[in-house]
């Protein structure tokens, strides 16, 4: 190629690349860039538009609504706490000015004014993330609050751009205070807490209402990263990056004119408290748990609504007085078993203790343990209350002006027959119930019946009332009606069901003059959607004050000188023993002017199927309700009291009058043998007593009187007595101690020995 030819060549390709960049310039000029980015932005608009159309605000997540339900004692002390999510949402009005103000410096200072979102910080909080640097700056509140409230915590970007555009229109829809109470409600705080409640609990061991500013930064914090801020657990490293961060908190307060610059500079970090292990239903706290919901649902709450959490839930239980009833139970009863020995292992204790005056339930005590034994022994209906029910009939026959079968108005100081298996006169069934031992008295006083549990005097009294009223008594005093509850003789010695909790509101309405006492445990029941309106727990006046204050009068004297002697204290008490059938139940209910507790021991099977017998576990022999329980009794009673009380009953009681029989004639007794035996599982057929004239017994509740003699007129019954128990009460406790002569008391019925008969 020649000089010529090379240079055409090289003039050619310099005007073609004139030419392509001219072209280049023609097609990248000012305007078709404008027009460009206006189109970009316009179809960015309208995609966003479209988002902001087709994505709606959703319902809560699951996870966010949920919320444990708080059990309190009567001090506002823990109890328990219970559901899936250690939440308990509060309103932001119950968290103070200064502390919400925390959240707002830590996370999104141009909160009140932004319009919910920010891009730049959600750009900025990416690059810290990536970098290591934690989550800081990545949201505003108002997104923070959507992620937790309405979606999750999944790092994609279809979330992020959900979060984005629900963020925009639930700041629109939604006051500022409103996002600020979500986001310090949902928000996760380290050591199991979701939300600010339960934050301060687990951090300060205070409500959120109790915070104070520093406090306030530390939880405020603590939400960048709540595992490595926690100071108990954190590193050095970690420690130094929560106080820097602490201190930043207080810092943009300052420069946000939230918190006065003197004030900050006399702030010192808050250090938080160890962290505890969260209360659980182990002990005793599961039966409290347990009873304060029934009582909730018997007030119209529904079982889903206590599910669904978001309740605290204060109690009437004093904890201390529910310390000294689990202690006395261990010591009278638990320090004597061996829970491993298979005899032992039958033994369940229950207990409710009532205030008289407010009925209020202080403590309850329902067995070894709500994670060992879920079955409450103080609510449980499935035992006999035995001869506790003797001042049921008592009561019903005051109230009703009852007679004997021969005209004699019933009183303390009526004469009854109380020889052992004597049959019942007047009534529509058989019944000749057996004294316990097969002891019998002779004539004796109904004061004197009452002290020694006499089951023939009662079985007695039950026909002169009539069954019917009796039984409509004890529904007035609190008991509840059941299948197992015929309107027969054998009512007498307590053969229907019945639990320490019922028993214990019916001797709190006696010791209450005879105002209607119903044991309440719940003291009050909070939600934010809903308001519990309680029930009263004094009620109106059941029986007369006269009769009631008679039959306390009548107990005092079981526990001066009767079958209770074991539960007598510093202090003035009425109270009675009951021991069922084969000794499947022992039981003590007494009351104080102040305090009414009712014990009951239980024997059931190890697996729960039946009942079985208390002879031989506890002690030696049967188990009597002077023994055991009322040792219980005494115990936690003088504890709950304080060692003692000075309160006297203030009884308007009947005069104690000796009523005799109308016309004399000869009395009947059966002579106990001296040699100990058991007493029969089955009353006798029939009854053929040795009549004898009997020297009568004195009572210190009885006054000087001369020899009774019992009515003419007898019933010989034939056959097996329908309705009977099986063995009629015939463990009716230990008669009356310390009492001389062939069969007496030792003076310590029912204790750890087998009792001599009586």
């Amino acid at each position: 190629m020649g000089r010529a030819e090379g240079r055409r060549t090289r003039q050619r390709g310099a005007r073609r690349d004139k030419s392509g960049s001219a072209g280049i310039r023609r097609f990248f000029t000012w305007k078709k860039l404008l027009g460009t980015f206006v189109v970009c932005c316009l179809l960015t608009l309208g995609a966003l538009y479209a988002l902001y159309q087709l994505v709606p605000v959703p319902e809560a997540n699951a996870a966010a609504e949920m919320q444990s339900n708080v059990y309190k004692y009567r001090d506002g002390k823990i109890l328990a706490r219970t559901g899936k999510v250690n939440r308990e949402i509060v309103e932001l009005d119950q968290i103070p000015d200064d502390v919400e103000k925390t959240f707002v410096a830590a996370e999104n200072k141009t909160f009140y004014t932004d319009a919910g979102i920010d891009l730049r910080g959600t750009a900025r909080g990416v690059f810290n993330t990536v970098t290591g640097k934690g989550k800081q700056g990545g949201s505003t509140i108002t997104q923070q609050y959507v992620k937790n409230y309405y979606l999750n915590q999944d790092q994609t970007v279809t979330r992020k751009l959900k979060e984005l555009v629900i963020a925009l229109k639930v700041d629109r829809r939604t006051t500022k205070d409103e996002i600020l109470a979500g986001y310090i409600n949902t928000s996760y705080y380290g050591r199991n807490a979701y939300g600010i409640q339960a934050a301060a609990q687990a951090y300060y061991g205070v409500d959120a209402g109790k915070l104070d500013v520093a406090q306030g930064a530390y939880l405020a914090a603590l939400l960048q990263a709540p595992n490595q801020y926690d100071w108990t657990l954190a590193s050095d490293t970690g420690r130094k990056l929560v106080t820097e961060r602490w201190n930043y908190v207080l810092d943009n307060m300052v420069e946000e004119h939230w918190l006065d610059p003197a004030e900050r500079a006399t702030l010192t970090f808050p250090k938080p408290h160890e962290p505890k292990a969260e209360p659980g239903m182990e002990g005793q706290t599961g039966y409290l748990v347990d009873a304060a919901n029934r009582e909730l649902m018997d007030q119209g709450v529904s079982e889903s609504e206590i599910k669904a959490g978001g309740w605290t839930i204060t109690l009437n239980i004093d904890k201390e007085r529910q310390r000294e009833l689990t202690e006395a139970v261990g010591e009278q009863l638990e320090s004597k078993l061996d829970r491993k020995d298979e005899a032992d292992a039958t033994v369940q204790a229950g207990a409710t203790s009532v205030d008289p005056k407010t009925g209020e339930v202080v403590a309850l005590y329902g067995g070894v343990g709500a994670t060992r034994h879920w079955m409450s022994n103080a609510t449980r209906r499935d035992f006999q209350p035995a001869s506790t029910f003797k001042p049921v009939v008592l009561a019903s026959a005051l109230e009703n002006g009852s007679e004997t079968q021969d005209g004699r108005e019933i009183g303390l100081g009526t004469v009854y027959d109380g020889t052992s298996k004597r049959p019942v006169e007047g009534g529509d069934t058989p019944f000749a119930p057996e004294n316990e031992d097969d002891r019998s008295y002779g004539p004796v006083t109904v004061q004197k019946a009452t002290n020694s549990s006499i089951n023939s005097v009662y079985a007695q009294m039950i026909v002169d009332v009539g069954p019917g009223k009796v039984k409509k008594t004890a529904l007035d005093l609190g008991m509840k009606d059941g299948p197992g509850w015929p309107e027969q003789p054998a009512m007498s010695l307590g053969t229907m069901g019945a639990s320490t909790w019922d028993m214990a509101g019916v001797y709190a309405t006696l010791d209450n003059h005879g105002k209607r006492v119903t044991p309440t445990i719940v003291k009050s029941a909070e939600h934010k959607d809903r308001t519990v309106e309680l029930r009263e727990p004094i009620g109106s006046q059941v029986i007369g004050r006269e009769a009631a204050d008679t039959v306390t009068k009548a107990m005092t004297g079981v526990v001066a000188s009767g079958s209770g002697v074991n539960a007598a204290g510093d202090y003035q008490a009425a109270g009675k023993t009951g021991t069922s059938e084969n000794n499947q139940s022992a039981w003590f209910v007494g009351y104080t002017p102040e305090l009414v507790t009712a014990v009951g021991l239980f024997g059931e099977k190890p697996d729960g199927t039946g009942h079985v017998t208390l002879t031989d576990t506890v002690n030696p022999g049967r188990i009597n309700g002077g023994g055991v329980p009322a040792r219980i009794w005494r115990e936690y009673t003088t504890d709950a009291l304080d060692g003692g009380s000075d309160a006297q009953f203030d009884l308007e009681a009947a005069e104690t009058v000796i009523r005799e029989p109308a016309a004399p004639a000869p009395t009947v007794s059966e002579q106990p043998s001296p040699t100990r035996s058991e007493p029969s599982e089955e009353p006798e057929k029939t009854a053929s007593p040795t009549r004898t004239t009997p020297t009568p017994t004195r009572t210190s509740a009885t006054p000087t009187r001369p020899t009774p003699t019992r009515p003419t007129k007898s019933v010989t019954p034939t056959g097996t007595p329908s309705g009977s128990p099986s063995d009629g009460d015939t463990g009716g406790d230990t008669g009356e101690p310390g009492g001389g002569g062939t069969g007496g008391g030792t003076g310590d019925p029912g204790g750890d020995s087998k009792p001599p008969k009586q």
